[in-house]
Formats: structure tokens, sequence, C-alpha cells
């Protein structure tokens, strides 16, 4: 009955999360109250995750499909098919990015407050732990004083106090004071077993949400590696990059759907919890604890009475009597009996310690401590617990729709840049626009010269079989030739252009090529000039 105070109403999404349907792995309905060791509800979490499990299935069954009928589709593709476009890839690939990146932050944002959450929870649980491992200390140390030290200075007195029997008397009376006390201390509940239970509990979860937070830790860092590696991929037009992102994507598709299943089934459960908590502690206390003692602390009313009230005014009333009676003993007995002044004041310094011992143990057991460490425990559980889990759980969705995308938009690149590549191929080499004849010619520089001295050779050597052009062949003077090449001897670009038709020889030759060079252009000029009458 969430409803019956104020300070503590389960949100509403833990009331959503407790509608889901508890099924058995016989698909039977189960009962939803939290019961983690019945074997019914825990089969109806575990079907939580199998849900998840069977979404995995299907998310692989469908990127099975699609690479197949990729593959298809690309053996059955004409020649003048369209190629994909790059831009539709870069697209998809920077939107998938953009979701990874979304992913992992709202994954930081729930690993965070979950910590939060479950940090909340361990503090209420050790300040919890200490209250009532010091109500056992108080109890113990407080029934040692009165059973041995108080026993141990009345045993002196007697002794001292033999001749008087009216002080005898008074010490008789302190000693079933003493005994009142001890009887109502233990008629307190002993909180020994709930103290343990409580340090084992914290021990478990601080040691689960440490492995918890760590492993999201890695897992976001992975999916931050794996984002930055198809961006490089595609940058860098890498088939090795896009060939490892895709094995991890694969991988780090099946640990996001896992991730899934756990969150889950751990928000299922823990809403389960905090729809109903009062009831469930009640079920695990009535062994231990009585009703009346659990409803007051899961509770603590002004209307309800504290159920040590009793035990506790018994408890003053009977250290204030044995304090009356210590101090009349100082007052008449000590100036009779001078060596009993030493235990009187011993017994007075026992009272006066069991005093402290009496307001701190009222304040340890009223509700209000204890209580809220239970409040605080609720709202770090059920508030940020449960939120974070819940992003975690959105988390692990977005990423595994990002990766699913990456996966399927990975063929569509490395088809991309087949194509691209064989582009390149069918280009001509002498493109000076084509990439590829730039990187031909870079790596294999004596191919273009070769070809140019081969070029400039046949031209030199077919001169002679060709017939003569038409217009006028010039027959400059070897001296303004000289001076032509003296102009333009110094740039290489010159050197290699051949020189068919232009009646003079080339600006690199030996004197025995410029003779023979010579003697043909003259045989030439008398063959072929026209003779015209005087």
């Amino acid at each position: 009955m969430p409803g019956a105070r104020g300070e503590y109403v389960s949100p509403w999404w833990a009331a959503w999360l407790h509608g889901f349907p508890h099924l058995s792995l016989r698909l039977q309905p189960v009962p939803a109250a939290f019961r983690p060791r019945d074997p019914g509800y825990q089969q109806s979490l575990l079907f939580l995750g199998l849900v998840a499990a069977v979404c995995l299935g299907l998310n692989l069954l469908f990127l099975t499909v699609y690479l197949i009928c990729l593959c298809c589709c690309k053996r059955g593709e004409g020649t003048e098919t369209k190629q994909p476009s790059s831009c539709c890839v870069t697209w998809t690939a920077v939107i998938a990015g953009l979701i990874c990146c979304a992913a992992i932050g709202i994954g930081f944002y729930g690993n965070s407050e979950t910590n939060d959450g479950v940090s909340q929870l361990l503090y209420a649980l050790d300040n919890a732990n200490h209250t009532l491992s010091g109500i056992d200390s108080l109890v113990s140390g407080t029934t040692l004083q009165m059973k041995v030290g108080l026993e141990q200075h009345l045993a002196l007195l007697r002794e001292i106090f033999t001749p008087r029997g009216d002080y005898l008397q008074t010490l008789k009376f302190m000693q079933q004071m003493a005994g009142n006390i001890v009887l109502q201390l233990s008629g307190l509940p002993v909180w020994q077993g709930a103290s343990h239970d409580l340090s084992a509990t914290a021990g478990q979860i601080s040691f689960v949400e440490y492995y918890r937070w760590l492993s999201y830790l890695l897992l976001f860092i992975l999916d931050l590696i794996i984002c930055l590696l198809a961006c490089l991929g595609l940058a860098k037009r890498s088939r090795c990059l896009l060939t490892a992102m895709l094995c991890c994507g694969l991988m780090t598709l099946i640990l996001s759907w896992a991730s899934m299943a756990v969150d889950t089934s751990a928000a299922v459960g823990t809403s389960d919890f905090c729809v109903a908590p009062d009831q469930f502690i009640m079920n695990q206390t009535q062994s231990e604890l009585s009703a009346e003692v659990v409803h007051y602390y899961l509770y603590c009313s002004q209307s309800l009475s504290n159920p040590f009230q009793q035990a506790l005014t018994i408890y003053q009333r009977s250290l204030t009597t044995m304090q009356i009676q210590v101090q009349g003993l100082l007052q008449f007995a000590v100036p009779i009996f001078p060596t009993a002044k030493k235990e009187l004041l011993g017994i007075q310094q026992l009272l006066n310690s069991s005093e402290t011992s009496l307001h701190q143990l009222t304040a340890m057991l009223d509700c209000r401590g204890l209580h809220k460490d239970y409040l605080d425990a609720l709202m770090g559980i059920c508030y940020d617990g449960i939120e974070g889990l819940l992003y975690l759980a959105l988390f692990s969705l977005l990423a595994a729709v990002s990766f699913s995308t990456i996966i399927c938009a990975t063929p569509r690149a490395w088809k991309h840049f087949t194509s691209r590549d064989r582009d390149y191929d069918d280009i001509d080499e002498e493109d000076p626009f084509n990439p590829q004849a730039r990187r031909i010619a870079t790596h294999h520089p004596a191919r273009g010269q070769l070809r140019s001295f081969c070029s400039y050779s046949s031209s030199l050597g077919s001169q002679t079989s060709l017939h003569p052009p038409a217009q006028t062949i010039s027959n400059a003077p070897v001296s303004e030739y000289m001076n032509q090449a003296a102009l333009f001897g110094g740039n290489p670009r010159y050197e290699n252009v051949p020189l068919i038709g232009r009646g003079s020889p080339p600006p690199t030759y030996s004197p025995s090529m410029r003779a023979t060079y010579l003697s043909v252009n003259d045989d030439h000029a008398r063959r072929y000039t026209p003779e015209f009458p005087a």
C-alpha cells in the first residue's frame, strides 16, 4: 500500500512496466507480485529476455536475406545498369553514425543514472545496517553492565553494609531494578540477523553494479570505435577497414540485443518490487519480526505508537529509581561507612552510562531514522535505477538499428568502390583527367619517355619516304636555326617534339647526323625546286 504515506509514490514507469505480461516458459500467466525465489516468477523474467533473443534472430534473418538479395541482384545486373550512388551510401552511413552517437549519449546518461540509483541504495543500506548494529551493540553493552559490572559493586557493598540490614535491603532493591532493565532489554528484537543480511545484500549489489557499469562503459567505447572505423573506411575507401567494421558490427549487434534482454528483465523485476515494496518486505521479515514492528518502521505514521515504548519507559524508571537509591546511600551511609563511597560512585557512573545508552537506544529505535533510509533506498532504485535501465534499453535498441543500417550500407559501399575502380580502368591512360592514368605515369615514368623517343625515331625514319608537303619548304640558314636552338635549347619540352616538315635538324644531334641531314635536304631541294626561265 504505497499510498499510505505521502513520502513515496511509485513512479508511472514502474506501474507501466509492472503491467507487462508475465508468462512462464509454457506461456502460462504468472502473478506479477515480486517473488525472486519463485521458479514461476523467474521464468516470467526469463521469458522477457527470450523475447529480445527472438528479436535478435529476426534481425539477423533480415540482414541475411538482404545480403543474399543484394548478391543476387549484383550478379543479375547488366553492363548498362546504373551503379549505386555514392551520395546515397554516404548519407546512409552519416545517418547511421548520428544514430549511433545519439545512442551512446543516451547510454552514458542511463548508465550514470542507474549507478546513482544503486549508489543511493547502497548508502541507505549502509546507514540502516549501522543503525541496526548500533541497537544490538547498545543492548548487549547495557545488559553486560547490569549483569556483571553492577553485580561486582553490589557484592562489595554487601560486605561493607553487613551490620546494617536496611542498607542491605536497599542493595537488594537495586538488584531487582537492574533485573527489570535486563528483562526489558531482552524483550527488544535482536537485529543481528537482519544486519548480516543487509551486509551480504549490499556486498552482492556492489559487486554486480561495478561489473555492470564497467561492462556498459566498454560497450560504449566499442560502439564508438566501430563508428569511427566505418567513417574512416568510407573516407579512405578501405575494404580492410570496412571488413573489420562489418565483423565488429555483427558482434556489437548481438551484444546490443543481449543488453536489451538484461535491461528489460531487470527493469520489469525492479518495477514489480517498486509497485508494492512494503508487502514484499513484510513477507520476508515475518519469521524474524512481528508484524507490528515491521508496520511501524515501514509507514512511521504519527498515529502509530512505538512498540518499544513500554520497555523503554520501564528502563527509564528503573534507572531513575536506582539513581535515587545510590544518592541516598551516598548521603547517609558514607559518613558511617567511608569505604563504601568508592563502590557507590562506581555504581553512579555505571548508571549515568546506562542512561546515555538509553537515550541513544531510544533515538535508534525510533522509526524516523530507519524509515528515512528505507525511503532513500526506494527513491534510488525505483526512480533513478529504473529510469536508467529504461535509457539503457533505449540505447540498446538504437544501437541495434544503427549497426543494422551500417551493415546494410557496407556491401553497397563495397560495390560502389568496385564499380568506380572499373570505370577508372575503362578510361584512356593518356587522359590527363584520369586519376589512374596519373598514378601510372607517376609509378612508371620511363614508359612515357620511351613512347616519346619511339615517336621521334619513327618520324625521323619515315621522313625520307614521305612525299614533301605542298607548301614552300623553309630553307633557313644554319645560323638562324642555331639561334632558335640556343633560344629553346634549355626547355626539354621542345627537345622531344618531332620536327617533321620543318626542314631543320633536331636540337640534339651529332656532327655526322648534321652532315647527313643537310645532304638529304639539299638533294630534295634540287629535285623539287622548280626552275624558272631567265
